[in-house]
């Protein structure tokens, strides 16, 4: 399991309509995810939750978890193409992965 760094926000449109919306923080890819593709989601240390959660950290503090995680910390592992499609949300998606390594 991981925390992917993330905002959240509510807002009101010029509608008046309550609008919920939330986005994944990228980055540069790092040494395994590059051979993938150019970015990654921010990945946040389990030890750098409360402080990314927290509103009172210093901006300085949380710029500086934006970043690449370190890929020795990381596997990659080959899918089914069926894991590329959010019209497939079973778990056969699960049922399709291999064991053994990307790279």
């Amino acid at each position: 399991m991981f925390g992917f760094a993330g905002l959240w926000e509510s807002w009101h449109a010029p509608d008046g309509k309550v609008i919920e919306s939330c986005t994944i923080i990228t980055t540069a890819a790092n040494s395994l995810v590059k051979q993938i593709h150019d970015r990654m989601p921010v990945i946040i240390p389990p030890e750098s939750y409360d402080a990314w959660l927290d509103l009172h950290t210093k901006q300085n503090a949380l710029l500086a978890l934006l970043k690449p995680y370190p890929a020795e910390e990381m596997v990659a592992y080959r899918v089914g193409s069926k894991v590329n499609s959010p019209k497939h949300d079973t778990p056969d998606c699960l049922l399709q992965t291999r064991a053994t390594t990307l790279f």
